[in-house]
């Protein structure tokens, strides 16, 4: 999860070791599947938004498609990566624009949500630590509402097998924390996205008739069917 160009799609390339998702922008979850570290790894990248836009301003394709991304590894993820890239200067805009659309997801969200921070060798010689401090408040607040969960990537080192071993490690002690369970979604926020759905392709059914056009399939079935059968 995380804002258009903030390195999601490069942070899940470098967490399976090839190039599995295209970089340029997608409106729709993309999964991919991988062997790391002896583990079989399921990638989902979600669809982002603009940086300074609140979730009351992002289209509703988007913020349903930020909802249905946890259904596509059933029963649910057992962590979701909260992608920032190290050199964003953090703003409270920011914050608020990351935790509203994490929150389309439900409060419980947070206690399997790991800050990955992305463009790791932008800190040169400053740790991580001394990074967040130097951001100030903002920032804190954002990790604290996630436990305080958090690890860097160097997208430019994939050589580096002990970044993703060590994430992958901060990833099973998230799950011993959550009892080892993974992070279901409410079955009622999913109702609601699949309710919309079904409104809009009826509207779009309705339409065609009245125009007297074949009705196209609605955008996004395979996601629908898939979800919900």
């Amino acid at each position: 999860m995380g804002y258009k160009l903030s390195g999601k799609s490069s942070a899940g390339n470098t967490i399976l070791g090839r190039e599995e998702f295209d970089l340029k922008r997608s409106a729709q979850c993309v999964r991919r599947h991988g062997e790391v570290a002896d583990r079989h790894i399921t990638v989902i990248e979600a669809p982002g938004w603009w940086i300074n836009e609140p979730v009351a301003f992002s289209p509703e394709l988007l913020k349903q498609e930020i909802v249905l991304s946890v259904s596509l590894c059933p029963p649910g993820p057992h962590a979701v990566l909260l992608i920032i890239p190290v050199e964003t200067r953090f703003k409270d805009y920011l914050r608020k624009a990351l935790q509203g659309h994490q929150d389309l997801l439900g409060e419980r969200v947070w206690s399997h949500t790991i800050v990955l921070f992305t463009h790791g060798d932008s800190l040169l010689d400053t740790s991580i630590e001394q990074h967040i401090e130097s951001e100030g408040q903002d920032l804190q607040r954002l990790l604290d509402k996630c436990g305080n969960r958090y690890h860097v990537l160097n997208n430019q080192n994939r050589s580096d097998h002990t970044q993703i071993e060590e994430l992958l490690e901060k990833i099973e002690e998230t799950v011993a924390q959550n009892n080892g369970c993974h992070f279901e979604i409410d079955r009622k926020i999913l109702q609601r996205i699949n309710n919309k759905r079904r409104a809009k392709e009826r509207m779009q059914q309705e339409r065609a008739t009245l125009t007297g056009n074949s009705p196209q399939p609605p955008q996004n079935a395979l996601h629908t069917s898939e979800y919900f059968g």
